[in-house]
């Protein structure tokens, strides 16, 4: 089908000159494999992120996975323990929790911000007790995210954010992904910040850092500093010939190019304007919530809203089915809720045997659908979305 409004419209923001700088890039590049560029686009998006480490990975889904494993490299997780996750995710939060032998448990939503707040934690908790919390920052919002820090605080939960979608948006003045002990981030064509595939993991803790990055890199200790390499082989007596092919702990090849590190220091040059652009666009989409057949969001504690999607929850499943076909109709490109209620997946089901209550996750999995916010969205397109989903 060709659609008058796709969810993106250019693989990057400002395409052409994109292009063009990638081209030349490319032709004068002795080397493409992760390098310099990756670790400058790292050390440019840690400054940004207000982070002290950023470690790129080749996706985001690569971020969740080498997240996970340190987590248990580092014996902070085990086998068994229980791991709470927002049920609203993305497959590749649950993936590394069934394939590390850890329980997953999700946790409900809130149905005005799609977000899990400290209310659904708590009532999960008492029934679950998990050791870890793996929250989604959903569409770019979040709930009282303050109060799930503090609850995990004083419970002794470890507590790590998926910010993939959301990178950018603030709450309370605070960016989202600056709130747990680590968080992720997607640069995928379709997210905020384009590197076509690509990823990052920011922590400020140095141990998690390093884990990470020998994580990132089959377990080896080869893009750590000469400090720390010198340290683990002095520790597992490994001499520097023999420390070329040394695996110290259990890592994969999870590596981005340095196609992808220079696209994302080209491309965060402009990501206050995309923000501000998709915030712009995003309060002249709130027009929309005035139809009484929509649920309105609750964004009144994100002091910077950075939505790359614009959700519509129905009030009924009739009334979603109805504006699924005016969207068809209007040739305007929308999607489900990401993957609904997770618990609900094949995945899920074939791994956890488990029934759970999640009756929000259902409700906005029956009867919600969204669009793009993209950053070059015209003042025409926009007057055309809102125009439509009023009627």
């Amino acid at each position: 089908m060709s659609y008058k409004i796709k969810l993106i419209k250019s693989t990057f923001y400002n395409e052409e000159l994109t292009k063009d700088n990638l081209s030349d890039f490319i032709k004068k590049s002795e080397r493409l494999s992760m390098g310099a560029h990756c670790a400058d686009f790292e050390k440019n998006f840690s400054k940004w992120q207000d982070r002290k480490y950023s470690v790129m990975f080749n996706s985001g889904s690569s971020a969740n996975l080498a997240l996970v494993q340190v987590l248990m490299n580092l014996n902070r997780l085990k086998a068994g323990d229980g791991v709470g996750f927002s049920a609203m995710t993305w497959a590749t939060n649950v993936m590394p929790l069934l394939t590390m032998g850890l329980k997953p448990f999700p946790v409900d939503i809130e149905l005005d911000t799609l977000n899990i707040s400290s209310k659904k934690v708590t009532a999960a908790y008492k029934k679950f007790k998990f050791k870890c919390l793996f929250i989604t920052n959903l569409l770019g919002y979040c709930d009282d995210i303050d109060g799930i820090k503090k609850f995990c605080k004083k419970n002794g939960t470890l507590f790590i954010e998926d910010n993939c979608e959301a990178l950018g948006s603030e709450y309370k003045n605070t960016k989202l992904g600056n709130f747990g002990l680590a968080s992720t981030f997607s640069f995928f064509v379709g997210h905020h910040l384009s590197t076509i595939e690509g990823g990052m993991a920011c922590t400020d803790d140095k141990e998690i850092d390093s884990m990470l990055r020998i994580v990132r890199s089959h377990g080896w200790d080869r893009h750590l500093s000469s400090d720390e390499q010198t340290g683990l082989r002095e520790r597992h007596k490994v001499d520097e010939f023999y420390g070329q092919y040394t695996f110290y702990d259990i890592g994969y090849n999870l590596r981005p190019t340095e196609i992808q590190g220079f696209l994302g220091t080209n491309q965060l040059k402009y990501l206050d304007t995309m923000i501000s652009k998709r915030q712009k666009n995003y309060r002249q989409f709130e027009k929309i919530y005035s139809n009484p057949d929509f649920l309105r969001m609750n964004t009144s504690k994100l002091t910077k809203n950075s939505n790359f999607a614009f959700p519509l929850i129905c009030k009924t499943r009739a009334l979603r089915d109805k504006y699924i076909e005016i969207a068809k109709k209007a040739a305007i490109e929308i999607r489900p809720i990401i993957a609904g209620n997770m618990a609900n997946q094949p995945l899920f089901r074939k791994y956890v045997k488990e029934k759970f209550t999640l009756p929000n996750a259902e409700a906005i999995q029956n009867l919600g659908f969204y669009f793009g916010n993209n950053p070059e969205l015209t003042e025409g397109d926009i007057s055309y979305l809102i125009n439509t989903f009023l009627k």
